[in-house]
């Protein structure tokens, strides 16, 4: 049932409880901020981006989900992600980078989604102020009110209306919010399917993360804290029922093929699902007394592994920005708040999509000069450097959890 109140009145409204939504939530009541959440799946349920893909948290985000008490929650630990292996098939050269290089024991880690979300709801459990509208869902604008935004939500027992002093869309890729507030986003088809998956290999994952580019996107392992790898294993869109219909021994083969041996023979693969690559960027992430983050602010293509993290530094920044606010909507805080994203993620985007375009590029002329980039990377210090702090999450101005620091 939809918690009702006579016309309940919020600071903050957060529409959507997946992987940004509820983080904020800890963060903004840690900050000292009220909030209210709104998810789509009722108690007891789980969000169904919280499944069994692997996420990659960067240095950055496990000291932010540390400080906000997640990453405690977790029952089984996630795996360290201390080398870095990238390659490019057909290509020469090849980059390597070690976190013991930068004084660093790991990168960052690997998480299965289905145990953060667990760890998430555990934490969000213990948020006393914390209102939760569920199952509800965002059913549009109805104005302005006395400095606040009206939203309609949608429930079991028909709409309701809150006021907000701001809301968040934090709704995902197809934002309801932003399509409400009237934000255009530009939208880019990659023409991949990705399929995820558990794989056990002869050679149990030891912290080495490997990224295999290829012509129809990335074959990649990356180290669980169970000894097995998360796969991710991209197609080209027209193979990808083809791909889907396979049983587990054409599909290993398959993947032995892309990736090659570096962690030996694969000796067995989980359920796999399938997600599309696509690009989503919203033209704006402000509007009157509304803000995007995450997914509704921009999806990116998951090569390098930059989505969730560049989501949860937008939520940060956020929690950072309105912290102590009479008015955590007021026009200067949403611009503050944009001014402080735009690097980070002007930066994150163009890295991602350029990444994307380049190595799944077939044109012959382009293999000498990506082999040469990637010798040049793997033998200047500098650039290795550079992607090394990115890989970390270090990109732009930096919400203070995410340096380690107290907020």
């Amino acid at each position: 049932m939809v918690e009702t109140h006579p016309e309940p009145v919020h600071p903050v409204l957060i529409v959507g409880g997946g992987l940004v939504g509820a983080s904020l939530a800890i963060a903004l009541d840690r900050a000292g901020v009220d909030a209210a959440l709104v998810e789509a799946t009722p108690p007891a349920s789980m969000p169904a981006v919280f499944d069994e893909r692997n996420l990659s948290f960067a240095e950055a985000t496990v000291n932010a989900l540390t400080a906000l008490g997640v990453l405690q929650k977790l029952r089984a630990p996630g795996g360290p992600i201390r080398e870095i292996h990238v390659s490019r098939a057909g290509d020469f050269g090849r980059v390597k980078l070690a976190a013991a290089d930068y004084a660093r024991d790991a990168f960052g880690q690997v998480v299965v989604a289905r145990d953060f979300g667990e760890a998430l709801e555990a934490r969000l459990a213990e948020l006393p102020r914390l209102v939760r509208y569920r199952p509800a869902r965002f059913a549009g604008f109805d104005g302005f009110e006395d400095g606040h935004r009206v939203v309609r939500l949608s429930g079991p027992d028909g709409e309701t209306r809150v006021r907000a002093q701001l809301v968040v869309g934090a709704d995902g890729v197809d934002s309801a919010v932003r399509q409400a507030l009237g934000i255009d986003a530009e939208t880019h088809d990659y023409a991949q399917t990705l399929f995820i998956a558990r794989l056990r290999a002869a050679r149990a994952s030891d912290g080495r993360a490997f990224e295999r580019l290829t012509d129809t996107g990335p074959t990649a392992l990356l180290p669980r804290g169970d000894r097995h790898y998360g796969l991710v294993h991209g197609v080209s869109s027209e193979e990808a029922d083809a791909v889907a219909a396979l049983d587990d021994a054409a599909f290993l083969a398959r993947v032995q093929a892309a990736f090659g041996w570096r962690a030996g023979r694969f000796l067995s693969v989980g359920p796999r699902s399938r997600h599309p690559a696509r690009r989503v960027v919203a033209a704006r992430c402000i509007n009157t007394r509304a803000v995007l983050v995450g997914n509704a602010a921009q999806s990116l293509h998951p090569i390098g592994a930059q989505g969730f993290n560049l989501g949860l530094r937008d939520a940060l920044t956020l929690a950072e920005v309105i912290a102590g606010a009479a008015d955590p909507g007021a026009s200067a805080m949403l611009e503050c708040h944009a001014a402080r994203r735009l690097d980070d993620r002007t930066r994150t985007l163009a890295f991602s999509d350029g990444l994307a375009r380049v190595t799944s590029n077939p044109a012959r002329l382009l293999r000498p000069l990506r082999s040469l980039g990637l010798l040049a990377i793997d033998r200047d210090s500098a650039l290795q450097a550079m992607l090394a702090g990115g890989a970390m999450g270090y990109r732009g101005d930096v919400p203070a959890l995410c340096r380690g620091a107290a907020a």
